[in-house]
């Protein structure tokens, strides 16, 4: 929504406002006047016009009348208002007091209803309606930081920036150490000391050309009325600055003690401290970067005979892209020529490369091991699955964690707290007879030590570490929220299909009579291998897979609804259903007869393979059914070590759901589930008082994965599964939810160590300032430790591997050797 004006009324009325609010879902012109009278109903409103063809709504209201009112009209008549959502990089921000003062100027914009700013990305995301950009940045501009549009490109900040910056750390530091040597050599019983005039030479370089910035940020936070980092800092070394100067000129001549350099020490140990921050914070950003850095800036396109070497950003939809041996993949596509083993870590976290030919899928930034692959491309840029995947991992950057909002309540009384701890300290101190200076100094020592950066670096790091190391193991975590409540997560419900199984039909067990496994297994498969349907390939594929080879067939012919029957080697054949073998003379030998009883008996679809010349004999007892996924044993008994209750919720029938969760050990089976009964099922294990996540693959499962606290999609699965989804796993691995599970408890365990250290560390240290114990250097060491030490803390994350999945070894290489390294491995010929 737009907010064009504000105009001012005579008569004492409120100033009227203009809005342009964007309205979707109109027809005619009777949705005009559906829309119209609607909004003219909210209190305040004056005048409303709709205009059908530019899907537009003009309102005049007064001042009274918010965004929400005219969006809430516009529902209840029908119709939709459309919401943007808008990134923007936010430059300035030193705690999380500025953060705070950064979301209420966005959110004073017109149109918008949500921004969230996140201090370890230096991003701001804004949602609303028909927001302008460039409000936006007129109103962080407003509050004193500087913003732009945000892109990818942006987040990588320049290289010779930070080193300007690190240049000027070191010569603030170099200016520092004369003033700083004579109070170290004290502790020697060595007593020298500059004369009063370099120290005041030096210590104001340092005070006014590195320690600028600190008083520019500060004058906008008086402007904006709200304090920051920047102030505090600004305050307590004034204020020993000044106090030297005052000394200095008031007794001309004396060499008593100065404080310049405390005043400095503080500069430049800030200065360094937001130096080695901002170090840490690009570290737990890497997996980002390290995505952005797979994707090619050029694809050979081939046309017309020949092939050319174009930007990626002039590739169109099914256009033929080749890519050779060690390259990587530029486009989501489908391979139309060539053979080659793929590795598609990057996506699915999973090492080992994967075996693809003509009509599979292949995705950006997968490497080519060996061959020649012409690839007809599906995606580019924006709509790869790459780049999904990227915006996906930001997007869970970028939010604030549910536990943020006690850090955001403290921190908007943080600074006026400290400013007033800060006066009692000094005239407490000269209440008790200390002397102007002590009090002066200890005043100083509060203001310095009582940075707000490490309450407002402990959350949004661990998530950005946490998340960026997921992402890696191919777990896709799309919101802090579901990283947040996947911790405490103590039931797993599970869809069966596709989830635990691996969706398709297998031959679960095979019997012969009168002839061995292998004869009775070669028959069959030589009479299925004509076939199409899904239990022929069953059998087909289990013959391939131990090594027998079918026959020769001959007069094949299909028995609608009972069968197949075929000639080989001169025996006449059928593989029929129950329903055939019931309505024929045939002997089913006792112990196949029950073996079939308990198979149908636990969900399985049972034929036989019978030969019907010279004599009827049953061969074969053949029974299918989904096989259960290698993984799936691993992963029940990986969240049972958890602690985590397991439940199976299936359409299908209770035998065959009773088989899979007695194989498994799933703790409670609901069978013969429509998709409305499995949310259900969920919102009542949530009602008992459960945390529950649910994991599924289909269209079926997602109503289930919307009602669950965590809704965990394979995406091996339906888009539609992923969209309801919180967690995303790129494999169809299930295990892979247990180390969904593990990966948020570690990272909601660094927010709760980060919050814990950074609480206590004002509530200790501050106390000590205020009674002396601790001087201004020692308080600007310790100020600057403190955010340090939250971001080391929450990149200890960086180091976790997956123990449940089977692919602890799957992780995206980053860096130009590693790269090179894998290049070389896979462009071995196999």
């Amino acid at each position: 929504m737009k907010m064009e004006a504000t105009v001012p009324q005579a008569g004492g009325r409120k100033p009227a406002k203009e809005w342009t609010l964007p309205v979707e879902g109109m027809t005619c012109a009777s949705c005009v006047s559906r829309v119209e009278k609607a909004i003219l109903k909210v209190p305040g409103v004056e005048r409303a016009t709709v205009n059908i063809a530019t899907e537009r709504a003009n309102v005049t209201t007064d001042s009274s009348v918010v965004a929400d009112a005219l969006v809430e009209a516009v529902k209840r008549a029908g119709y939709e208002v459309p919401q943007s959502s808008t990134s923007l990089n936010v430059g300035g921000m030193t705690c999380a007091s500025c953060v705070s003062r950064v979301e209420k100027a966005l959110l004073r914009v017109a149109g918008v209803t949500d921004a969230v700013v996140n201090l370890a990305t230096e991003t701001a995301t804004v949602r609303g309606f028909a927001v302008r950009e460039d409000a936006l940045v007129a109103a962080v501009s407003k509050a004193g930081y500087e913003a732009s549009l945000h892109n990818n490109e942006a987040k990588q900040a320049p290289l010779p920036r930070r080193d300007r910056e690190m240049l000027a750390v070191l010569v603030c530091a170099l200016l520092t150490l004369p003033l700083a040597a004579p109070m170290a050599a004290q502790w020697f019983s060595l007593h020298v000391m500059l004369p009063p005039s370099v120290q005041l030479v030096l210590a104001t370089i340092v005070q006014f050309a590195f320690g600028g910035r600190f008083y520019k940020a500060a004058y906008k936070a008086v402007l904006a009325r709200a304090g920051n980092m920047d102030l505090l800092v600004a305050l307590g070394t004034s204020a020993a600055y000044g106090l030297s100067v005052y000394e200095l000129m008031a007794h001309p001549g004396e060499t008593g003690h100065l404080y310049f350099e405390s005043a400095a020490i503080v500069i430049a140990l800030v200065r360094f401290g937001k130096w080695l921050e901002v170090r840490a914070k690009r570290k737990t950003a890497e997996a980002i970067r390290a995505l952005n850095a797979l994707r090619p800036e050029t694809a050979r396109v081939r046309a017309n005979g020949e092939e050319n070497d174009i930007p990626l950003s002039q590739v169109r939809v099914d256009d033929s892209v080749v890519v050779r041996p060690g390259e990587r993949i530029p486009v989501d596509g489908v391979i139309l020529e060539g053979q080659s083993d793929i590795d598609e870590s990057l996506i699915t976290g999973e090492s080992l490369p994967v075996s693809k030919g003509a009509g599979d899928a292949v995705v950006t930034g997968s490497i080519v091991a060996h061959g020649y692959l012409a690839v007809r491309t599906t995606a580019v840029g924006a709509d790869t699955m790459l780049s999904r995947i990227i915006r996906l991992v930001e997007s869970a950057q970028a939010e604030k964690a549910p536990i943020q909002r006690l850090v955001d309540k403290v921190s908007a009384v943080f600074v006026p707290a400290i400013l007033g701890i800060a006066l009692l300290a000094f005239f407490g101190w000269l209440a008790v007879g200390g002397s102007a200076e002590i009090a002066l100094l200890n005043a100083v020592a509060v203001l310095v030590i009582a940075c707000p950066c490490s309450l407002g670096l402990a959350t949004p790091t661990a998530i950005m570490a946490g998340t960026g190391v997921a992402a890696q193991h191919g777990i896709l975590i799309k919101d802090a929220e579901a990283l947040e409540l996947a911790h405490r997560m103590n039931v797993v419900a599970f869809d069966k299909t596709g989830t635990l199984t691996e969706g398709k039909p297998s031959l679960v067990i095979f019997e012969p009579a009168h002839v061995s496994r292998n004869e009775a297994l070669r028959l069959a498969a030589s009479v299925q291998q004509a076939s199409e349907h899904p239990l022929a390939r069953a059998v087909v594929a289990e013959a391939q897979r131990e090594g027998v080879a079918p026959s020769s067939v001959a007069d094949v012919t299909a028995l609608p609804g009972h069968g197949i029957e075929a000639t080989v080697d001169e025996r006449q054949l059928v593989i029929g259903s129950d329903r055939w073998l019931g309505g024929r003379a045939v002997e089913v030998p006792s112990e196949l007869q029950q073996a079939a009883e308990e198979a149908q008996a636990s969900g399985l679809t049972v034929s036989w393979l019978i030969e019907t010349n010279p004599e009827s004999r049953v061969l074969a007892l053949m029974a299918f059914g989904d096989a259960i996924k290698d993984t799936a044993r691993h992963a029940i008994g990986a969240l049972s070590e958890m602690g985590v209750r397991t439940v199976l919720l299936t359409g299908d029938n209770w035998g065959s759901a009773q088989r899979v969760a007695k194989e498994l050990g799933i703790d409670e089976v609901h069978a013969e589930l429509l998709p409305e009964d499995k949310a259900n099922t969920v919102a009542a294990l949530r009602k008992a008082g459960a945390v529950v996540g649910m994991v599924g693959d289909g269209i079926n499962d997602a109503p289930a994965l919307a009602a669950a606290d965590v809704g965990i999609a394979m995406s091996t699965g339906t888009d539609v599964a992923m969209h309801a989804a919180g967690v995303t796993l790129m494999r169809g691995d299930p295990s892979l939810v247990a180390d969904a599970i593990d990966i948020s408890r570690k990272t909601y365990r660094k927010i709760r160590q980060n919050l814990f250290w950074a609480f206590v560390y004002n509530v200790v240290g501050v106390p000590l300032a205020a009674f002396g114990v601790l001087s201004p250097v020692v308080a600007g060491a310790a100020m600057a430790f403190s955010s340090v030490s939250v971001v080391s803390n929450a990149l200890l994350l960086r180091t976790w591997k997956p123990q449940a999945g089977r692919s602890a070894s799957g992780t995206v290489e980053i860096g130009a050797v590693q790269e090179e390294k894998a290049r070389g491995a896979l462009a071995t010929p196999h």
